[in-house]
Parts: C-alpha cells; sequence; structure tokens
C-alpha cells in the first residue's frame, strides 16, 4: 500500500439490532454502504477509502465496491458501546503501523446516503483555511429548541426554557445539531483525543432536507422516500 495523505474511515460495525444487515441493506437499488464509498472516491479528496468492519460479508461488498478493508476491526471495538472515535484511531494507527502516512482523515459514517462530494470537498476546504482541528457536518434544528418542553412523572408539562415562554420566535438564537454525516479532522487531533465539539472544529452546514438519521425502521422508509423525491428532481440538492 503507498503512502497516502488523506484517508476517508467508514466505519461499518455488523450484528446492527434495530435495522438487520442496515450497512449492506438494499438503500434505493445499492448496498447502503455502496453510497458513501461512491462519494468518497467521487470527491477526489482521498488517496485511500478504508472501511473499519468486523463483518466479511461488509468488508466483501466494500472492495466490491471500491474501498479497501486491510484489517478486520477487533471484537473489542465492534461493540455496541464503542464509540466512532477510538474506531477512527484503531484505523490510523494500523495504516501507520503499515507505512501508510495520514495527514488528514475524514470518517464517513456508512449509512449516510445524502453525503455529497461537494459537501466532502467543502469540509476539507474548510478544515485547511481555518486551520481548525475538526471540520463535521451539521445542520439547524427546525424548531426553536428554547421552546422545549418535558413531560414529568405525574404527565403534566414543563418548559426547558421557562425564561423564554414569551420570546418571539424570530428573536431566539438558531440552535444547530451533528448532521452525522461526516467528520474531517487531522491525523495528529484523532489520534490525541481531541474533543471535536469545541472551538476546534468548524461547521460544514447542510440544508435539513438532506439530513436523515437511520436508526429505525421507520427511519429507513422516510429516508428512502426522502432520497427519491430529490433524486426525482435531479440528484441531491
Amino acid at each position: 500500500m503507498n503512502a497516502s495523505r488523506n484517508v476517508a474511515v467508514i466505519p461499518a460495525r455488523g450484528g446492527s439490532k434495530r435495522i438487520p444487515e442496515k450497512n449492506i441493506r438494499d438503500f434505493c437499488g445499492k448496498p447502503m454502504i455502496a453510497w458513501s464509498i461512491e462519494a468518497a472516491k467521487a470527491s477526489g479528496c482521498f488517496e485511500l477509502v478504508v472501511v473499519s468492519t468486523d463483518d466479511e460479508d461488509i468488508a466483501r461488498l466494500a472492495r466490491e465496491w471500491g474501498a479497501k478493508v486491510p484489517f478486520m476491526r477487533p471484537p473489542e471495538l465492534s461493540d455496541d458501546y464503542t464509540g466512532t472515535s477510538p474506531v477512527v484511531r484503531h484505523a490510523l494507527q494500523w495504516l501507520a503501523e503499515n507505512n501508510v502516512a495520514v495527514d488528514y482523515a475524514c470518517c464517513l459514517y456508512a449509512t449516510a446516503p445524502f453525503v455529497s462530494p461537494e459537501d466532502l470537498r467543502l469540509g476539507l476546504k474548510m478544515l485547511l483555511k481555518e486551520q481548525s482541528d475538526f471540520a463535521f457536518s451539521v445542520t439547524s434544528f427546525d424548531y426553536p429548541i428554547q421552546r422545549a418542553i418535558r413531560i414529568n412523572p405525574a404527565g403534566r408539562v414543563a418548559m426547558f426554557s421557562p425564561e423564554h415562554a414569551g420570546t418571539r420566535s424570530q428573536d431566539l438564537e438558531e440552535a444547530w445539531h451533528d448532521a452525522g454525516q461526516f467528520y474531517w479532522g487531522s491525523a495528529q487531533a484523532w489520534l490525541e483525543k481531541c474533543s471535536m465539539f469545541g472551538e476546534h472544529s468548524v461547521p460544514v452546514k447542510l440544508p435539513r432536507h438532506r439530513v436523515q438519521d437511520i436508526d429505525t425502521p421507520e427511519d429507513w422508509a422516510r429516508a428512502e422516500w426522502l432520497f427519491k423525491t430529490l433524486a426525482a428532481q435531479g440528484g441531491r440538492v
């Protein structure tokens, strides 16, 4: 394997419980993971696209769609409680031990069919321009979070922020959340366990209609409907 500057790491663990075989299940005509692999390759950002998995079927499909699977993820990083960052660090450490130099790594989720090559390029551009540790996808909440309510044990409601009960919506600060698509970072920041959600990160803003968590069958159905609708309108816009 040749020396590499930019690497995409796609975590794809087997054993999904809520949506069986989620990473390789057909999504609008392709295995779900294929959309992420193709976006990474089409972006032109990466010398290497690596899939980190513990599952032989996922590994086989990943290779068929043009990704590399140079190692199998160890069991201790393949349970229900392992976060994303340790998986990326493991991949970078493995590459370093096998003489692959990495300057920047992008964690790209396997269940991100709405990710676009343009967004990946923009993320890298912002990371370099701002000289930040991380650049990752975000989108805005569709309702003011200051108006959120809680339901107490008695079944009654209360506001999380009662001080804003009378504040006009247009006067409330807009809030954003992680879009769950990709996370660019310097290899050093990944390896040193730097905090992603802080002042050393820059946001890559995505429109809400191109963001969909896919954790339940209901999420999956909604994502397919949205994806097909966007495709009918001429692509992911």
